[in-house]
């Protein structure tokens, strides 16, 4: 029997105020000022993702969840859910992921918590996160990020989530996954989407309406090296990513204790994810490779579009265009 481990909504109020408080009432030092405890904390909330990518540590960890660790987190990065429509909870649907981002950092922040007010904005929509995450052959890895509310991009987890509830569910996939976090690059706005169609076969078997979600900033989170297509670096990096689910990448952010050094943890860029107009799709047990292509130009259209309309309001140029690939 597949088990899977699905979001958990256990949630600690109050959590990052007792932590916050007890720092402060130690003794008077210039390095405890509460404004630098502060930043401390969210800069330790958001490398304890880092690392987890980097050395594939830690178990399934409860403290994950903690409304501490994301209040930092949320706090670090200027993080913000755009709603362009409503969203008629009579329906389910299936939400195209396109963070275009390393880890990831704003799938965590804006569907993983309420760290953005989901709830509030769509209410009576129930969000679950799908990532090649919950794939990875790694299990320690593996686990860690799927104690954190993370499922497989499997037909059955995702039929599950879409009918365990009646209506209401809203699968949110990261479609690009591990391939389109090697073409990551501050100005570069390229997605993998191309040759994706698998979810818009399961959205007509379901019946579930598909929404492009575009996010603005998370791709300046990081600077990253992009080896050429055919180089034996890229070679190595697209060998990697068969192996153990994710492709290892080179980048760069800034030191933990100086913005002006080098390091890991990431730059604190405004992060603005806008859910798009949701496309009606009707209930087809056996689509045809026809009624699939046609779905899914649907959804690359829809998708190109709403990038356009908001790419000047949320630091794009004008003469900035969104590549598939």
């Amino acid at each position: 029997m597949k088990t899977i481990i699905a979001a958990h909504s256990g949630i600690l109020r109050g959590a990052g105020a007792s932590i916050l408080s007890a720092l402060s009432n130690l003794p008077s030092l210039p390095w405890l000022a509460r404004s630098k405890i502060e930043r401390h904390l969210q800069m330790i909330s958001v490398y304890q993702w880092v690392i987890t990518f980097l050395i594939m540590g830690g178990r399934r960890s409860e403290w994950v969840r903690n409304w501490a660790v994301w209040r930092y987190f949320r706090e670090y990065f200027p993080v913000r859910l755009v709603k362009t429509h409503n969203l008629d909870p009579n329906r389910n649907y299936i939400f195209g992921y396109h963070p275009h981002g390393i880890f990831c950092f704003g799938a965590f922040c804006n569907f993983g918590t309420e760290a953005t007010g989901f709830s509030s904005k769509f209410p009576g929509i129930r969000p679950s996160l799908a990532t090649l995450a919950g794939n990875f052959r790694v299990p320690i890895l593996r686990d860690y990020l799927m104690s954190g509310g993370i499922f497989p991009v499997t037909r059955d987890a995702i039929d599950f989530l879409l009918s365990k509830n009646g209506s209401g569910n809203a699968v949110i996939i990261v479609i690009g996954g591990a391939a389109e976090s090697l073409d990551c690059n501050p100005g570069s706005n390229i997605v993998t989407l191309k040759n994706r169609k698998g979810f818009v076969k399961i959205a007509l078997q379901n019946g579930a309406d598909l929404v492009p979600v575009y996010t603005f900033g998370e791709n300046e989170v990081y600077h990253q090296i992009i080896f050429k297509e055919g180089s034996l670096m890229r070679a190595i990096q697209k060998r990697f990513q068969k192996l153990i689910g994710f492709a290892p990448v080179v980048f760069q952010g800034r030191g933990f204790f100086s913005s002006n050094s080098w390091g890991l943890v990431p730059y604190a860029k405004p992060i603005n994810t806008v859910v798009g107009e949701p496309i009606t799709i009707p209930q087809i047990e056996n689509p045809s490779p026809e009624e699939v292509d046609s779905y899914h130009k649907m959804y690359v259209f829809s998708l190109i579009k709403l990038f356009n309309k908001y790419k000047t309001k949320f630091g794009c140029s004008e003469m900035a265009r969104l590549e598939v690939i």
